[in-house]
């Protein structure tokens, strides 16, 4: 059997070797950490069980189809439930909408709660549909850098109708021709924060993604976002693939402009293929330090990093449901000071996740498990403690001013993470979230490929690379990587 090499058991990773394992190779994972699952990873504390990364569960057929690929029922690994209320919202002059996930009750509801025309929401919607069926078999499902994605009939018809991609305005751009509501407008631009950028730096393009959520819909993974990571990694191991942890690679072997193998620190393997989960940069700055590097690629903008508190509370709040957002007065502001100045508005935007809503053992009888969250500046050496400091009292003055409450008395349990935390335990340079931010109209194409231009039998999987950050984006990935590694 020939032989391939994952380096790195993030869920692209996780999700490339079983399918490379499905393929007939022999898989081996090497993971610097003790565990697997990346950013999908989970802790306890103080008898609170959290979720330490990504929190939203969206296409879950993408997990399902890798264990139909090896014949499995997915429902003897992994089970989930889908939401009636995609997320909570609410804003600081009293205004609290209640998402749901029927796309047909939302238009009637946010109609009459924004006093909006319904007309101009299901247009809306129907335009994002519009965008994604344009570019799903483009952008989503092949690589951008071989030539034979340009020859299908399905890219010219996505190249002639271009226009209606709202490539040249930005998201806020597009929100703000369809709705007045300033707060329905905010609603929508939020969604640029799923692939760490800016509502007024990227594309209007980006307004696909409210109709994947939509569309598809939300969902709860029983046992947590951290069982899509563990369901997979038991998949991986039944079927026979290796995993060496705590086992960093140190250098990518390359002989003759060839991939032919990695060094770690109990030696060398040997490998017909090699295949990057680590963050690209990070990839060619520590496994490919003598080698030929993609400097343009590798100085594109990261993503936005991000501060969480893990809080136990010892109340709970019946206004909350498993996905909340608390919106900032000026998110312009916002944005300007995470990407332009690399610092942290005063006024912040507030995300709450509560797993306890749907499971309740996650925290003990009459409490509730918080994940709270806000969008930060990359590590660029600023001071963090006191971007910590100044982020906790903004998150509390948020809370308690939105719920009405004084947070502070019902924490009974914190924990942290940052940004310099995000880099060391999954090297993503600079604490990024999504790899590079989409803060372009050229973004999508400048993402680093699924393989290397200068060495052959060398590919790349993950959020840092083509098509993009987040779950469903990085197992199509995946899928894309091992397509491309069958031909080689």
């Amino acid at each position: 059997m020939k032989k391939a090499i994952v380096i790195g058991s993030g869920i692209a990773g996780i999700a490339t070797a079983l399918r490379l394992n499905k393929k007939g190779y022999d898989v081996s994972v090497f993971e610097a950490n003790s565990y697997a699952g990346g950013k999908l990873h989970a802790f306890k504390s103080n008898g609170y069980r959290y979720d330490m990364g990504p929190s939203l569960f969206t296409m879950p057929h993408l997990v399902d189809e890798l264990f139909t690929l090896h014949n499995k029922n997915p429902k003897d690994y992994f089970d989930y439930s889908k939401k009636e209320v995609v997320c909570n919202y609410f804003w600081d002059d009293g205004k609290k909408f209640s998402a749901p996930a029927d796309q047909q009750v939302f238009v009637k509801k946010a109609s009459a709660e924004f006093d909006t025309d319904e007309n101009a929401l299901k247009n809306y919607l129907s335009r994002n549909k519009e965008k994604y069926d344009l570019t799903e078999n483009v952008f989503l499902k092949k690589s951008l850098h071989k030539w034979d994605t340009y020859l299908s009939f399905n890219t010219i018809k996505s190249l002639v109708q271009a226009y209606k991609l709202h490539i040249n305005k930005s998201l806020d751009d597009v929100n703000s021709q369809y709705f007045d509501d300033p707060h329905l407008r905010q609603l929508f631009n939020r969604y640029a924060t799923y692939n760490g950028s800016s509502p007024y730096k990227t594309p209007g393009i980006m307004s696909m993604i409210p109709h994947l959520e939509m569309h598809y819909g939300t969902f709860y993974p029983k046992g947590g976002m951290h069982e899509i990571s563990q369901s997979l990694y038991k998949l991986a191991k039944d079927v026979g693939i290796n995993f060496q942890f705590e086992e960093p690679v140190t250098s990518i072997n390359i002989k003759n402009n060839m991939a032919v193998g990695v060094t770690t620190k109990k030696g060398d393997y040997i490998a017909e293929l090699v295949i990057s989960n680590m963050d690209v940069f990070s990839t060619y700055q520590q496994l490919l330090k003598e080698k030929k590097q993609p400097k343009k690629i590798l100085q594109q903008e990261r993503s936005s990093s991000a501060i969480i508190f893990y809080w136990g509370i010892k109340r709970k709040f019946q206004e909350l449901d498993l996905h909340n957002i608390l919106f900032s007065n000026n998110y312009n502001e916002e944005f300007k000071k995470i990407f332009d100045e690399k610092d942290l508005a005063n006024d912040l935007t507030v995300y709450i996740n509560i797993t306890s809503k749907e499971d309740p053992s996650d925290a003990p009888e009459g409490c509730e498990n918080w994940f709270v969250m806000i969008n930060a500046p990359g590590n660029f050496g600023q001071d963090w403690s006191g971007l910590i400091t100044r982020a906790r009292i903004g998150i509390i003055n948020k809370i308690n001013k939105i719920l009405d409450t004084n947070i502070e008395h019902f924490i009974e349990s914190e924990e942290i993470l940052d940004p310099i935390t995000i880099e060391t335990k999954t090297s993503s340079h600079r604490g990024s979230l999504y790899g590079t931010s989409s803060n372009s109209k050229f973004s999508a194409f400048l993402r680093h490929a699924n393989f290397s231009s200068s060495y052959k039998n060398l590919f790349f999987c993950g959020g840092s690379v083509h098509p993009g950050g987040g779950i469903p984006l990085c197992l199509l990935s995946a899928k894309i990587t091992a397509e491309l590694c069958a031909k080689s």
